[in-house]
């Protein structure tokens, strides 16, 4: 008993003063210039390889590059060898007889032509005697196929020629009095609305003529499209004032001749090649169109005289849609108005400033009239746009006889 009393366990400590005596895990740590390096050599070594991936693949033995092209031998053809090396190995070519100068065989061909004796001697009184025959000659050539009028002034000449056919009896005076051609821009200034240009862009002749339009009445081919035809069209390409420009339409219905009426001369589908006046006077709603040009469809062709354009009843020109810029113009005239309002009140306090605001005041209020006086003019210079829509409906009136084939379908 005494023993077990001597063995009695050790009362329990406060739990405050213990402390931990097991060591923590020590933490491994890299070194970044360690790290550094396995990311450059990695980076070096994908970069190698790509190189060593995208090189072509080469055939054959390394080391030994096949000379393709050859820059310092050059292979000649094999017709250089037979040429002359230099001038002086080249033979002449045999001339002819000898004479006189270089334009010997065209004056010689001229004589034969003119019937001119071609017997001449080496010396100068020959050859003036020569050119003396080849003038006269010439000049008697020349009155042979003159025609009986004769041109006395270059600038006179239309005017003469005029009134020698009006003058010859039995002769129709088909001949219209001259009006020159309608410029590229357009001159507005020609009469109030224009219409002596419009008369002019009317009778311009076209430069490609295939017929003389001055001939005999008397039908001279079976098929003819007589004058008073009215051919059916539709545009193909609209039509727009502003710019000048080409159109194109479509014949929509068969033409025949005028005298049976049972040959096709112009089917349906046939191109017609014009233009157009994009000068538009004040108040003008329609556009005026003339045709040059027909394209059937087998590919002939034939060119026609300005053959004007009509609506579907006969009227002259073409009408869709026109636009007068109302807008601009009552902008341009609200400008214009505050403008001169502004200087006015300028001028109206002129006599209680000095003599430098004066002026300033003066020159604005001139310089604000001249600048609206401007604005006006040139908005009520802006002319009218005229549209006609692809698909219009027209009619094309021919007025010369147009000598055609018939169309086989």
């Amino acid at each position: 008993m005494s023993g077990d009393s001597q063995r009695a366990p050790a009362p329990n400590a406060d739990p405050e003063p213990l402390a931990l005596r097991a060591r923590p895990r020590p933490v491994t740590r890299f070194n970044r210039k360690v790290l550094i390096g396995i990311a450059a050599l990695v980076c070096v070594v994908v970069f190698a390889a790509t190189l060593i991936a995208l090189e072509p693949v080469r055939f054959g033995r390394q080391g030994q590059d096949e000379e393709l092209i050859n820059t310092e031998r050059k292979a000649k053809a094999e017709g250089l060898d037979a040429l002359p090396r230099s001038y002086s190995e080249i033979k002449p070519p045999e001339l002819g007889p000898p004479l006189q100068g270089d334009i010997g065989p065209p004056v010689v061909r001229m004589e034969r032509e003119l019937g001119v004796d071609q017997g001449f001697r080496p010396d100068a009184e020959a050859d003036a005697e020569r050119a003396e025959r080849l003038r006269l000659a010439r000049q008697a050539q020349q009155a042979r196929e003159a025609t009986v009028f004769f041109q006395i002034a270059a600038r006179r000449e239309p005017a003469l020629a005029a009134a020698s056919v009006a003058s010859t009896p039995g002769v129709p005076n088909n001949s219209a009095s001259p009006v020159p051609a309608p410029t590229a821009g357009g001159d507005q200034t020609v009469g109030a609305s224009g219409q002596g240009h419009k008369s002019a862009f009317l009778n311009a002749r076209s430069s490609d003529d295939v017929f003389n339009p001055h001939r005999l009445e008397l039908s001279v081919s079976p098929d003819q499209v007589l004058a008073g035809t009215v051919i059916a069209a539709s545009l193909v390409t609209g039509i727009n004032s502003d710019l000048p420009g080409f159109v194109i339409a479509q014949v929509t219905e068969n033409v025949f001749d005028t005298v049976t009426g049972r040959r096709l001369l112009i089917p349906q589908g046939t191109k017609l090649i014009g233009k157009y006046d994009s000068v538009v006077s004040f108040g003008q709603r329609r556009a005026l169109v003339v045709w040059n040009r027909m394209i059937l469809p087998d590919g002939s062709s034939i060119v026609v005289d300005n053959l004007p354009a009509t609506d579907a009843g006969g009227y002259a020109g073409l009408e869709d849609e026109v636009e007068f810029h109302t807008w601009q113009l009552i902008k341009g005239a609200v400008l214009s108005t505050l403008l001169g309002v502004g200087s006015e009140v300028g001028a109206s306090n002129r006599g209680s400033s000095t003599d430098a605001l004066s002026a300033a005041r003066e020159s604005v209020q001139q310089n604000a009239a001249r600048i609206g006086q401007q604005l006006t003019e040139r908005n009520l210079d802006i002319q009218p746009t005229i549209t006609i829509r692809a698909g219009f409906p027209l009619r094309v009136i021919v007025h010369k006889d147009l000598i055609l084939r018939e169309y086989k379908m």
